[in-house]
């Protein structure tokens, strides 16, 4: 326990210094009539009412002096950043290209494992989710409820959106709720396994705008294989095209060919973009002046009780 203001405890000899002043009649002062005190003194004793005016008075100092205990806050402040997450759902996401524990598992199985996890630990972010094949909408709404948007992700499933692949749509539809936005930090992760099919506006017309709003845009190529090396694969990922995006808008590209790749982005995406429950637990200061200046008011009421 603390003090917020320590210097009050001078005040506790006051009375004692009264004490030794001068009569009133030899200062020319104001004689205060000595029934006024009878309840403190003159009832069952003087010693006894003396000291419960010492008691009042002590109490009063601890109370002006602020006794303070530190606490620790549970609540998270709210970090100021919106992320949004734009997650593919086209046909070629169905893929087990992936392995884990030895078996194969799907390129959505995989995103759905790390994302999900990634949005749980953000707490004091607001986080919103997009998904998109041939059309592109949100999935969950920008909320400071990660559980509900990690839910969201679990829950997608491919087909739901169409099969194609409509980036700069998945982006434009991100893009617009956070340039709405207040908070001072906003962000785009936008995670593809394909080539843009099936947008209305090219994907690095929609980084530039980005760019324009403060938008940053962190750009997640998934898949084993390069649209720029294997130009004929059907399910090789166009990897120029969304390092080009994360460029133009300040964000940073990362290439995922598998799990580990995919956990690795997620904790390096930590770091550009600091976890909110890394930070310190919030600190505060509980006040305890209350309980003093209540046992003052109880021994004055006591007194009070005395006197009648």
């Amino acid at each position: 326990m603390s003090f917020a203001w320590p210097i009050a405890f001078l005040l506790l000899p006051l009375p004692l210094l009264i004490r030794l002043l001068p009569p009133a009649a030899a200062r020319g002062g104001l004689r205060v009539p000595a029934h006024i005190f009878t309840g403190i003194t003159a009832q069952k004793g003087a010693g006894r009412g003396t000291l419960l005016a010492g008691l009042v008075w002590t109490a009063m100092v601890i109370a002006l002096a602020g006794p303070q205990v530190s606490r620790t806050s549970d609540v998270l402040p709210a970090s100021g950043r919106d992320i949004v997450l734009v997650i593919d759902l086209s046909g070629s996401m169905q893929k087990e290209d992936f392995q884990l524990d030895g078996q194969p598992i799907s390129r959505l199985e995989a995103v759905k494992r790390t994302a999900s996890r990634f949005v749980a630990a953000r707490r004091g972010d607001r986080i919103g989710l997009v998904i998109f094949g041939d059309r592109a909408y949100f999935a969950q709404p920008l909320t400071f409820d990660v559980d509900a948007v990690a839910r969201a992700i679990d829950e997608a499933q491919i087909g739901i959106s169409g099969r194609a692949t409509a980036i700069s749509d998945g982006l434009g539809l991100a893009m617009k709720r956070l340039a709405a936005s207040e908070a001072p930090t906003r962000v785009v992760v936008l995670l593809s396994d394909g080539v843009d099919t099936s947008g209305n506006v090219l994907a690095n017309d929609a980084a530039r705008l980005a760019d324009e709003h403060g938008i940053r845009i962190h750009t997640i190529a998934l898949g084993p294989e390069d649209l720029e090396n294997q130009p004929q694969s059907r399910d090789a990922v166009d990897t120029k095209t969304l390092r080009e995006v994360a460029e133009l808008s300040g964000g940073t590209a990362f290439r995922v060919r598998g799990l580990e790749d995919l956990e690795a982005m997620a904790a390096s995406l930590d770091k550009l973009e600091p976890n909110p429950t890394e930070r310190p637990p919030m600190r505060y200061w509980h006040s305890l002046w209350v309980w003093p200046g209540a046992l003052a008011l109880m021994i004055m009421a006591l007194i009070g009780w005395r006197r009648g």
